[in-house]
Order: structure tokens, then C-alpha cells, then sequence
């Protein structure tokens, strides 16, 4: 069976004075996740949304939230983030003291878990715990600093990910966020890609024709294949 190719717009690019209308676009237009990027000015140099956040949207969308946490320690946090509405749970590899106890926090809160490995980790930071998640996300840019250049080196890694996964008969996605566009679309599915986070890339200009282009995209690619 085929890898499933799914859209997760990030809503870092949304606009935040009208968030319930920007999800329930997202919906009609048939966007799978909801990608959300929580800072917290210490692992990464800025800060977004939290907890707050997420608990005030979540009354406004059913779809899957993918809450993407670049925070130091997140194990502080997961309970609140799960109660708050995550489905998801991403954390990074190199803020976890431990990443095991993490991963079942994560668990015992009723969440998928997920791990994140930034641009300069290698992927076997991740091997040990592939049996555990649902999906490792591979940072394309460095965390924290947005209009980026995909950094073509995370493919490489991306690639010997999803080898290594095909290996072992593992079913783990992998997500890919930063610096990619409908130009650069193909050359990261090659790598073993299958779930795309993009931000202005959906909610610059027509968010419906954003949307369609990539899914459109992800169909021709299956024929391809």
C-alpha cells in the first residue's frame, strides 16, 4: 500500500484576527491537519500561541490539530497542550531530557505522539523510538526564524528516514516544514515525504486554489508512482 499524502497548513501564516473563519476555510477546502507552532522564546528565538490558543480554536474546527511544540522540556506541558485539543503531539529531539518518558506522557494524555529532528540532527537521533510515534517530522529550515530557503540537505536525511522505515515494516509518517512550495513540491515527496506543513503557501492569496494545487499536486504525483 501507497504512502497517503496529507496537507497541514500552518496557521502561523493564518490571519489571527479571525482564526475560527481561517479553520473553517481550511475544512471546506479539504486541508487534512491543522499545523500549529508553538514557541516559547527559549529553544527557539521566538514566540507564538499556546495552550490558551489552542483551547479557544478548537471549539471552532474538528479537524486534526498537529501541534508542532519547539519548546524546552515539553513534558511540562503535554497534559495541558492534550486537554487544550491537541491530536497530535510533536516534540523535538534535542529539548527532551528524556525522550521516552515524554513519548508515554504524551500517550497517557490520549495524543499521537510525534518526534521532530531540526536540520543539523541526524535521523538516527529517532531510531530508537520509530516503533512509538506516528510520525517524525523533519525540520527543512532551522526552527523559529520564518522566509527560509528549504535546506536541500534535509532531504538526504528525509530519504535514509523512509529507507530505514521501509526496512523494518514500520508505518510512520514523515512530515516535512519549511521553505517548500509548489515549485520544490516533487523533489520532496522523491525524499520519502508524505505530509507537507506550509504556511504563506496556503494562506497567501486564494486559500481554496492553494489548497487544491497541492492536493492536486499529491494525485499526479500517485499516478506517477
Amino acid at each position: 500500500m501507497g504512502l497517503e499524502y496529507r496537507l497541514a497548513p500552518s496557521i502561523l501564516a493564518a490571519d489571527f484576527a479571525k482564526l475560527a473563519d481561517e479553520l473553517a476555510r481550511l475544512k471546506n477546502a479539504k486541508a487534512d491537519y491543522v499545523h500549529i507552532d508553538v514557541m516559547d522564546g527559549m529553544f527557539v528565538p521566538n514566540i507564538s500561541v499556546g495552550i490558551p490558543v489552542v483551547r479557544s480554536i478548537r471549539q471552532y474546527s474538528d479537524m486534526f490539530f498537529d501541534v508542532h511544540l519547539m519548546i524546552e522540556e515539553p513534558i511540562r506541558y503535554i497534559e495541558r497542550f492534550a486537554k487544550a485539543g491537541a491530536d497530535g503531539i510533536t516534540v523535538h529531539a534535542e529539548a527532551c531530557r528524556d525522550m521516552g518518558k515524554t513519548i508515554d506522557e504524551i500517550e497517557k494524555n490520549g495524543a499521537k505522539p510525534a518526534v521532530c529532528i531540526s536540520p543539523d540532527t541526524p535521523y538516527e537521533a529517532v531510531i530508537p523510538y520509530l516503533d512509538r510515534v506516528y510520525m517524525v517530522l523533519v525540520m527543512s529550515v532551522y526552527p523559529g526564524y520564518g522566509g527560509q530557503e528549504l535546506i536541500e540537505s534535509t532531504l538526504v536525511k528525509a530519504g535514509k528516514l523512509r529507507e530505514y522505515i521501509k526496512a523494518h515494516g514500520l508505518n510512520v509518517d514523515i512530515e516535512m516544514d519549511g521553505g517548500i512550495k509548489l515549485s520544490n513540491l516533487t523533489h520532496v515527496l522523491d525524499s520519502g515525504v508524505n505530509v507537507i506543513v506550509a504556511g504563506t503557501g496556503v494562506f497567501a492569496g486564494d486559500l481554496y486554489e492553494n489548497v487544491k494545487n497541492f492536493k492536486d499536486a499529491f494525485d499526479a504525483y500517485k499516478k506517477r508512482m
